[in-house]
Order: C-alpha cells, then structure tokens, then sequence
C-alpha cells in the first residue's frame, strides 16, 4: 500500500536516485528527448520543470541555482542560451510524456519524454497553401484547379485568387489560329502570270526603221550619182 507517500523511491537510496535523475535531466536538455520508463520519466518531469521555469531569469543566481542541480557547465550554458528564449512565453507543461509500449524482459511500461518546443511534428504552423495546376485539353482551353487549406481565409485573399485564375486564363491568344489560315499570300501567283512584259516585242519591230533607212540611203546614192554627172 502507498500510505499516501508521494514521492517515488524507485527502488533506489536517496542519493542514488537523485544522481540518476540529475543525469536524466542534463540528457533531456542535450537531446531535447529520451527513452526511459514511465516511473522514472513522471519522476524527471518533476524534478526538471521547475529548473526549466529558472532558467527564464538569466542571471547568475539562477545559473548558480541550476548548476547545483545539474552539477554540468556544458547543460547549464545550452539550456540559458538555445532552451530558455523558446520557452520564454510558455507558463509550465515543458516537456511531453508518449507511451510507447511494454519492455521485452521485465515488461515494464516505456515512454518517451520529450521537450514540447523542440517537437518539429506537433508544432508545425498551419498556412494557407494555394496551388495552381493549369492542364490543356485538346482545344485551346485551359482549366484550373486551386487547393487552399480548410482554414478560413479572407474575402481580400479570396478576391486576389479569383483575379490570379482570371489572369492565367489569357490563352486566347493560342486560340488564334488566324495567322495558320494566312497561306492567302501563297495563293497569289499574280506574279507568276507576269509573261506580259514578255509578249513586247516591240523591241524586235524595230527593223521596220532599219528598212526605212535602208529606203533613204538609196536616195542619197543616187544624189551623189547625179553630182558626178554634172561635174
């Protein structure tokens, strides 16, 4: 029967069982997290919140306070340097205990206790995500899917997306296949039917006043003739 004895003894001495949970304490402060069974991790839990709850105040006389219970320099810098200004707003509950089932052997109950800030699982900040798949069907239209989280959003975000799906809809100008039809240019052959400069030969009628001074040149002859018969 308990007796209403508060305190476990952990079947161990005083001095024993206070070593044992000094060097839980300075393991759980390296680690952020360990194994251990469930007695003992009640236990630590005890003993290290008030520590953690010192360790707000920077000062020496805390320092002095927690180094007496830890009895580690190395512990004592991290946990006023890296622990104590994530823990800075949390008043009490540091640490978490999760059960993970029954020894092999002694069947003693496990868990793992862990620092609750340090958990990067549980303490992950819910954002509103928004994703945008765009996929194009055989014609030129495009259709859009937009994923946003179940959290609540406001009518300004709402008005912002509706207007960005809008602005990704401008593939009208794929559905243009005007320039395709422009082969208007290629059914001209206008230019090929232009064997008209061709048919003038004017150029090769020319002879007509070749026999015209063919025709004069005799008259000039006979001129000539009559001169020397004068003389």
């Amino acid at each position: 029967m308990r007796h209403g004895n508060k305190l476990n003894h952990l079947g161990r001495k005083s001095a024993h069982r206070k070593a044992m949970i000094s060097n839980m304490a300075c393991s759980l402060i390296q680690h952020k997290r360990i194994n251990t069974t469930l007695a003992k991790a009640k236990a630590l839990r005890v003993f290290v919140e008030p520590i953690l709850t010192k360790s707000k105040t920077d000062s020496t006389h805390s320092r002095r306070v927690v180094f007496s219970y830890l009895q580690n320099k190395e512990v004592v810098t991290e946990l006023f340097r890296d622990i104590a200004p994530k823990i800075a707003e949390r008043n009490g509950g540091y640490t978490r205990i999760i059960r993970t089932g029954y020894r092999l052997g002694d069947n003693a109950e496990m868990c793992m206790i862990e620092l609750v800030d340090f958990n990067e699982i549980y303490n992950t900040d819910r954002t509103k995500k928004t994703t945008r798949r765009s996929r194009r069907g055989g014609s030129s239209s495009t259709k859009e899917t937009v994923v946003v989280d179940s959290t609540p959003t406001d009518s300004a975000a709402e008005a912002v997306v509706e207007d960005a799906i809008i602005i990704d809809e401008a593939p009208v100008a794929e559905e243009a296949p005007v320039a395709e039809e422009a082969p208007v240019a290629e059914e001209a052959p206008v230019a090929e039917e232009a064997p008209v400069a061709e048919e003038a030969p004017a150029a090769e009628e020319t002879p007509a006043a070749e026999e015209g001074s063919d025709t004069t040149e005799p008259a000039s002859d006979d001129s000539s003739e009559e001169d020397s018969k004068e003389a």
